[in-house]
């Protein structure tokens, strides 16, 4: 049996996208015969139970915070405490045996907290969409579209280092393969929305686009609104969802896939969401949150895969509205960029099957037979 830790957070700020892609890795690996174990300072309650649910083990850290820590990076605040303290802290958390792998995904973590981990695991793999900081790693992955892709990571990383870059390593849950099967012609013409701006929400877009809707009076068109449970607006959204006849409401699903096959036109965030719906072909209107999702958002609208508006904290519901408008009165180009995004995917997308196999294939991830992927 393998053993592979993974240390990622989750929290309002933060979103739940690492530990979701986390989850998705760490579920096929366990198929596969692998002991995983999560470690996590900041988790909301249910993801906890989810990770246990599924048979992971759980570590939680001290999630005492320091107002006082100083660090170099852009979100050195996240965790809360230093690197130094967070490592020491996830060593009581993992030194009870030797770890085969240890999988961070933490944009505050970087090759000070990796070197300090070293004794502690045989390999160390980083999932990362930055390349803002050095790391210590024998395997990193970015599943992200850049139209520098090859060029990002030059000089942060070991010589030794594999690299496995770019939407053909998208850590997508298994339902997105098989939804893809699935797939339906859409010719342009809005008669579902799907509305979803991740697990938080933190500038609260859901209720912008809600409003937007009821200001655009169309009951002709049926709409699916989604939002996390960690999501502080919840309750209120679920009001205005339920004064309009044509939005149905929905807390933290489990259907993901049958609701993006379903629409005709998505309204949410950057992010690891972009990429399941690229994999369904679903043109959306796309926002970002933060500066981790700019670059990239813009890269995919510059090859028309998405419809982009800009920074979230900066729109209005007369913005969403004019969007949407724009995207219902022009089915041709609405046809077009889901079109273009369902390619983005390349050779039809990959199933997560294949990326665990191409990641055992080029790192010998797992080495006993008990745990080989066949094909």
């Amino acid at each position: 049996m393998h053993h592979i830790a993974f240390r990622t957070d989750a929290s309002v700020e933060i979103g739940i996208g690492h530990i979701m892609r986390c989850l998705t890795l760490a579920d096929r690996l366990k198929q596969h015969g692998a002991q995983i174990r999560f470690v996590s300072r900041h988790l909301p309650e249910h993801l906890r139970g989810m990770l246990v649910a599924k048979g992971h083990e759980f570590a939680l850290l001290d999630s005492e915070q320091n107002d006082a820590v100083v660090g170099g990076l852009a979100h050195s605040h996240w965790p809360g405490v230093s690197q130094a303290q967070d490592s020491m802290d996830s060593i009581r958390r993992l030194s009870d045996k030797t770890w085969d792998w240890l999988v961070i995904d933490h944009y505050a973590l970087d090759i000070e907290w990796e070197t300090a981990m070293r004794p502690y695991s045989k390999h160390i793999m980083v999932i990362d969409d930055l390349a803002d900081r050095k790391h210590d790693c024998d395997l990193l992955l970015d599943q992200n579209y850049y139209r520098d892709l090859e060029q990002r990571y030059q000089g942060l990383l070991p010589e030794q280092c594999a690299t496995l870059l770019g939407p053909a390593y998208v850590l997508l849950r298994p339902e997105f393969a098989e939804a893809r099967q699935k797939l339906r012609v859409r010719d342009g013409t809005v008669r579902r929305i799907l509305v979803f701006f991740g697990g938080s929400d933190p500038t609260n877009q859901t209720k912008k686009v809600v409003e937007a809707l009821n200001f655009l009076g169309r009951p002709d068109i049926e709409v699916d609104v989604v939002v996390g449970s960690i999501n502080p607006n919840r309750n209120t959204i679920q009001a205005l969802c339920d004064e309009l006849s044509n939005v149905t409401f929905h807390c933290q699903v489990s259907n993901m896939a049958e609701l993006i096959l379903n629409a005709d036109l998505g309204i949410g965030a950057g992010g690891a969401a972009t990429w399941e719906r690229c994999c369904l072909g679903l043109p959306t209107i796309t926002v970002v949150f933060a500066a981790n999702q700019e670059r990239t958002t813009e890269d995919i609208a510059e090859i028309g895969a998405i419809e982009y508006l800009g920074w979230s904290d900066q729109l209005r519901s007369e913005d969403y509205a004019r969007a949407i408008t724009g995207m219902i009165e022009n089915p041709q180009r609405t046809r077009q960029i889901g079109e273009v995004a369902l390619g983005m995917l390349q050779g039809g997308g990959e199933s997560l099957e294949d990326v665990i196999h191409r990641i055992i294939q080029k790192t010998r991830f797992l080495h006993s037979s008990s745990c080989a992927v066949t094909q």
